[in-house]
């Protein structure tokens, strides 16, 4: 699934293609993707795209007409972005295929973008609004963890009282805005903690590693995709993961093996040595499987 990094990286690629230019097409082809119809899609054709934001793990197209729009979408897990610089003039046809939704552009040469969504699970999502706010998962989210005046305190005040594993907080977006599964796992290999810690009883040294891990595994994450296309971002995510999705390789700070809790849809990495005390985590999947 996309994250903060990924998404921001995406906002950059866009911005430095898209902004400026006017939207003379806007093609849905899988019929759930739209999940608004008051202002339709077509609205958005020919106004121009005047700026890309990023809310969390959504983008934000701000699209300047007869009056401001924002088509904003979720990639969810397996959705992308494949820009074109020569891309195709003729509305695709609806089909069992990745292609969700075709954006043509136009400024002086033609250029545009296609959304897709690999898999069986469709849950890419695309919004036409007249303010992001509009959107339910933006209204909900909770600060952006790279905002400036996100800190180590504005965090613990976040988490305080909490009584639930810290690997969860992280991913909710309620809470902070734009952690998934790969990032939550890096995290807190990065800070040393358990991710079936509870949030409420971190101590204040532990805030601390968590708080600088958080930032600067993100931070990192978001440099190395500077300039990347989004043709390779993917692959960049990947090189950059030190436990998530390792499961079965030596921790790159100790050299134990890593290991893994798997969940019916996901599962999570983590490193016994560097946070758990070497003690491996329960995995009741695997447990039910071995009985």
């Amino acid at each position: 699934m996309p994250e903060l990094p990924e998404v921001e990286a995406l906002r950059d690629f866009l911005a430095a293609r898209a902004v400026g230019h006017t939207v003379t097409a806007v093609w849905p082809v899988a019929v759930n993707v739209t999940k608004t119809y008051d202002p339709p899609l077509g609205a958005l054709t020919g106004g121009r795209i005047t700026a890309v934001e990023r809310h969390g793990k959504f983008l934000d197209l701000q699209v300047a007409g007869d009056e401001e729009l924002h088509l904003v979408v979720h990639l969810a897990r397996a959705g992308w972005i494949r820009w074109y610089d020569d891309p195709p003039t003729t509305a695709p046809r609806p089909s069992k295929g990745p292609l969700a939704l075709r954006v043509l552009l136009d400024g002086g040469e033609r250029r545009g973008f296609d959304l897709t969504e690999a898999g069986t699970q469709k849950r890419l999502a695309v919004y036409c609004v007249r303010d992001a706010g509009e959107v339910p998962g933006i209204a909900r989210l909770g600060p952006d963890p790279l905002a400036a005046d996100f800190g180590r305190e504005e965090l613990a005040a976040l988490l305080r009282g909490r009584r639930n594993r810290i690997k969860g907080v992280l991913r909710d977006q309620s809470v902070v805005a734009g952690i998934g599964n790969a990032y939550s796992d890096e995290i807190l290999h990065a800070a040393r903690l358990s991710p079936f810690r509870l949030a409420a009883d971190l101590t204040d040294e532990e805030f601390d590693r968590l708080d600088q891990a958080l930032h600067s595994t993100l931070r990192e994450a978001v440099e190395r995709s500077q300039g990347v296309l989004a043709s390779g971002l993917k692959a960049q995510k990947r090189s950059g993961l030190r436990v998530h999705g390792r499961t079965g390789e030596p921790c790159p700070v100790c050299g134990d093996t890593i290991r893994e809790v798997s969940y019916r849809d996901s599962s999570l990495q983590y490193c016994p040595t560097c946070q758990t005390g070497g003690r491996p985590l329960a995995d009741r999947r695997m447990s039910r499987l071995l009985k």
